[in-house]
């Protein structure tokens, strides 16, 4: 059940997003319309749920890329709630290699905020 709510928040969000920014007469695919986030938010969003299993995610958000020239960074927020009701949120960055797409990294930081 977590699982599917964190999957249709992280998808819901990205396609809303994109069908607002999409002119009305662009017939997009869905594969089309997925930002190029998409797949290191669902990899965010599965490290997130491996690493803290007994919380819920309450809220996502991608904060940008960090592109370099070799590797680049994607950014995550997420909010989680614990079953005792405590909050707290969780930064994700994605270190990736740019040509193979492989991760090079995944660092974790704890927010109150």
């Amino acid at each position: 059940m977590k699982v599917a709510v964190s999957v249709m928040l992280i998808l819901s969000t990205i396609v809303i997003g994109k069908i607002l920014t999409v002119p009305a007469n662009n017939e997009a695919s869905a594969q089309e319309i997925a930002p190029a986030y998409a797949k290191w938010g669902k990899l965010a969003m599965q490290k997130i749920m491996e690493k803290y299993p007994r919380a819920d995610v309450v809220d996502y958000l991608h904060m940008g890329r960090e592109a370099g020239a070799v590797t680049s960074i994607e950014k995550f927020k997420f909010w989680l709630r614990t079953k005792d009701k405590r909050e707290f949120g969780v930064f994700v960055d994605i270190t990736f290699n740019n040509q193979t797409e492989e991760v090079v990294d995944i660092k974790y930081t704890v927010t109150d905020k």
